[in-house]
């Protein structure tokens, strides 16, 4: 179960790791088609996916001690839920995001299923 829970973390944080990847790389022109952006949104978006990739380091460096480091893994999983929150609300009042957009908010919705899962290690351990 235990294994079972770190190989859905690592797995899971390659999304970030890509995102980041991709954000640093690439900036909001990249992520818009190619399209013209302002140097104030690259900005931002490259600030952005720093943060991706600190969320990637983080649930690495979870997996070294899963039943120690849950309050850690608490604090990801509530950043996540809320950008999910956050996407639900973009979804609400500017309309739907392309289909990654769709899946990323699923599964940050979905996050605090890891929580329950992660319970089970602990007490089981």
């Amino acid at each position: 179960m235990k294994r079972g829970l770190q190989i859905a973390l690592a797995v899971l944080s390659l999304i970030p790791l890509c995102f980041a990847v991709m954000g640093l790389l690439g900036g909001a022109q990249a992520a818009n088609g190619g399209g013209v952006v302002t140097a104030e949104l690259d900005n931002q978006f490259r600030y952005f996916s720093a943060y991706y990739l600190s969320l990637f380091f983080l649930l690495w460096w979870v997996l070294q001690d899963l039943e120690n480091r849950g309050p850690v893994l608490r604090l990801l999983v509530l950043a996540i839920f809320l950008g999910g929150l956050a996407r639900l609300y973009s979804y609400l009042t500017v309309g739907p995001p392309p289909i990654n957009g769709l899946i990323g908010m699923a599964l940050e919705l979905g996050s605090p299923v890891l929580l329950l899962w992660h319970n089970l290690v602990v007490k089981k351990g």
